[in-house]
């Protein structure tokens, strides 16, 4: 039972790197961890602030983790602050490209290039 629970486990670490606000999520996000995300990114947004949410380690997403990204993206919008996601891949981008959610958020391959992508726009 103890290696399925580490499995499992869902965890978000905030941290800022430059002006931006990066949660790197990793495990599995669903209806029964979404909780963590929900608080990590209601503490996270203010007004110009850049948030950037690392998928990299998450090895899966559903609905209810869309549906948290998707309206903190609208609460972003509402506030001022960008919504960003970084390291999409195997089911976790599948998912989001099924589902077109891909089209809607700004993208990049990792936090590097997220941050590089900012400075390069605004040189």
């Amino acid at each position: 039972m103890e290696p399925e629970a580490d499995r499992e486990r869902f965890t978000v670490a905030v941290t800022t790197v430059d002006a931006a606000v990066v949660l790197a999520l990793a495990g599995e996000l669903d209806h029964d961890t979404a909780q963590p995300l929900r608080d990590a990114l209601d503490s996270a947004l203010a007004p110009g602030r850049r948030i950037l949410v690392d998928l990299a380690g998450l090895g899966f997403c559903d609905s209810t983790g869309l549906n948290v990204l998707l309206n903190t993206r609208l609460d972003a919008q509402q506030a001022g602050a960008v919504l960003e996601l970084v390291g999409l891949r195997g089911p976790v981008a599948r998912m989001f490209q099924i589902t077109g959610a891909d089209g809607v958020f700004p993208i990049h391959a990792d936090v590097t290039a997220a941050l590089s992508a900012v400075r390069d726009g605004g040189a």
